[in-house]
């Protein structure tokens, strides 16, 4: 079956065309070349006059499955009676404002134009669960990044000065055996260190245990995963998240992994400074220039929005030392085996609060101030900063700066008064949009057939009708499809379909690490090593997900 999208103003900036207006070809799932020959008969035409194309967006960091997404939903009844999802012919019921269902995250992402999301911290023990529930969202390829820096055995290796080629092993057994695309880390030895009653840990603090700094287990577990060419650089959740002076230690670690690739996560709540009369102020403008200045790193934002939310991390510690501001009044810490952390803590960001609208303004300042789109990323860090659902609004902001010195006029004077947002001029394009969105995340994860729209690209691909009003441009597109198949029109779904699972598999020394792993497993964890290990028919027997192995550097 031939298919035709005509006409459309095609952004796809992998291949450097911004708005040209083009028709795009698309068979078996796939887009192909312009089929000529007059012998060409096309079976399905969709005219796209007018309108805007794009490929499937990509939600690089959204925390959609997993233990602590469990959590948030078996706390928050309250948040999917006030927000359901009528059932019908094709939806199933669902529900979930802050941690919505399942099922409910797959509709809403495809309908938003979203093709592809992946979850951001996978812990290795508890991974099973994590694809479980990725495999129970309609509509959308998945993968993750697992985690590891704050685990015992890890711990163990570093401080005992193993070779670095026994780190290597490792990291490439647990993402092998967590059937995972990347590696995340966590408040890099701070998890553990908080179950020793250490309740700080910056770059250079020793762990009181096992001596070993977050610094050290940053470079060692950058140097891994630059070593084994996994495509994306390692995954940081910093120290310090949400402590006013946190810049310092911010620019330290970007400067410590001494020009190895690093990605910096949900970066703006990383970026404050203590000037002024409440200690908390913008470190926006030195992370934006410490960004500018190097070409190894990349960001996600992590936006927060307004409203209620519900803030669910792996930083146990900081969770704990957040959970007076928990709203409601509830929330949970813990963990699994001891070898990671969980805290989930309900919050809602008010306008009118002083620390909230600093926030706000200082993540759309390193939005408006980084210089190259492919190295930023649009995220809320979904729930944490807000719901996922608010990207629309989140891209109005960025595109749009009356809208947006609207709503700056709006929130807390003292907060606005000590902003340079209002004096920030630039306005992203479409271009840039498709950048950060689809291009730049599938380049930034190592997905050669997704984000694009060359022929050979999975036929993920989304169309609008342009507006002045960007929100309700990105929240109601006119067709989503999805591995060549029309599954949203007009803003809703119209067919269920089920996505891939996107893996990396680097090269290791399996025997050599598993004789260490082995009576490690056997002496101190509840789950056998075999038992750890997740295989690929426990994926493909659901009957929804092809496994899609993407190669690491140096591999065919």
């Amino acid at each position: 079956m031939l298919m035709k999208l005509t006409g459309g103003k095609v952004y796809d900036p992998a291949h450097g065309i911004d708005g040209e207006v083009r028709d795009l070809y698309i068979r078996e799932g796939r887009i192909i070349a312009h089929p000529h020959g007059e012998a060409v008969s096309v079976d399905q035409e969709f005219d796209c006059r007018g309108k805007v194309i794009m490929s499937g967006a990509i939600d690089m960091h959204t925390h959609i499955g997993g233990g602590k997404v469990t959590i948030a939903r078996n706390l928050l009844p309250e948040d999917h009676r006030n927000d359901p999802v009528a059932r019908s012919g094709l939806k199933r019921a669902g529900a979930g404002h802050s941690a919505s269902s399942t099922l409910t995250t797959g509709y809403r992402y495809a309908e938003m134009g979203y093709t592809a999301g992946f979850e951001p911290a996978v812990l290795p023990i508890n991974a099973r669960q994590a694809h479980m529930e990725m495999a129970d969202v309609p509509l959308l390829d998945v993968g993750g990044y697992v985690m590891l820096g704050s685990d015992d055995f890890f711990l163990r290796l570093l401080s005992s000065g193993v070779d670095q080629e026994v780190i290597n092993d490792y990291v490439a057994w647990t993402v092998h055996s967590s059937q995972c695309i990347g590696l995340k880390v966590v408040n890099p030895g701070g998890i553990s260190a908080f179950k020793f009653n250490q309740r700080s840990l910056d770059l250079d603090e020793q762990h009181q245990y096992y001596g070993v700094t977050p610094r050290g287990i940053l470079q060692s577990l950058t140097r891994a995963v630059h070593e084994l060419g996994i495509p994306h650089p390692l995954h940081v959740h910093g120290c310090n998240l949400g402590v006013p002076g946190n810049i310092e230690t911010t620019l330290n670690t970007i400067s410590g992994v001494e020009g190895l690739p690093m990605h910096l996560t949900h970066i703006q709540f990383h970026s404050y400074g203590t000037e002024g009369d409440r200690k908390f102020s913008s470190g926006a403008a030195k992370i934006a220039e410490a960004l500018n200045k190097n070409p190894n790193i990349t960001v996600d934002v992590g936006q927060i929005l307004f409203g209620q939310t519900v803030t669910a991390s792996g930083d146990s510690m900081r969770q704990y030392a957040n959970h007076g501001h928990a709203h409601p009044n509830k929330w949970v810490c813990m963990d699994i085996e001891c070898d990671a952390g969980c805290g989930v803590v309900p919050f809602k960001y008010r306008d009118q609060n002083f620390v909230n609208a600093l926030q706000w303004c200082i993540g759309l300042e390193i939005f408006l101030l980084a210089e190259d789109p492919w190295r930023i990323f649009l995220t809320t860090d979904h729930p944490n900063g807000a719901p996922f659902t608010t990207y629309p609004h989140l891209i109005r902001l960025l595109m749009d700066k009356t809208f947006r010195n609207d709503r700056l006029a709006s929130i807390s004077p003292d907060a606005a008064a000590l902003s340079t947002l209002g004096s920030i001029d630039r306005e992203y394009s479409l271009y840039e949009i498709a950048i950060m969105t689809r291009a730049g995340a599938a380049r930034l994860l190592g997905l050669h057939d997704r984000g694009h729209l060359g022929a050979g690209a999975a036929a993920d691909i989304t169309v609008y009708t342009e507006q002045d009003d960007k929100e309700a441009m990105f929240t109601r597109p006119d067709y989503v499809f999805k591995d060549g198949e029309l599954i949203v029109r007009k803003g809703e779904v119209v067919k269920i379909v089920w996505g891939n699972l996107h893996t990396v598999r680097p090269e290791f020394d399996r025997a050599g690490i598993e004789r260490r792993l082995k009576p490690y497993f056997d002496r101190y964890h509840t789950m056998a090593m075999d038992n750890f290990v997740i295989r690929d028919w426990e994926i493909e027997d659901d009957g929804r997900s092809q496994i899609l192995v993407h190669p690491c550097r140096g591999q065919s």
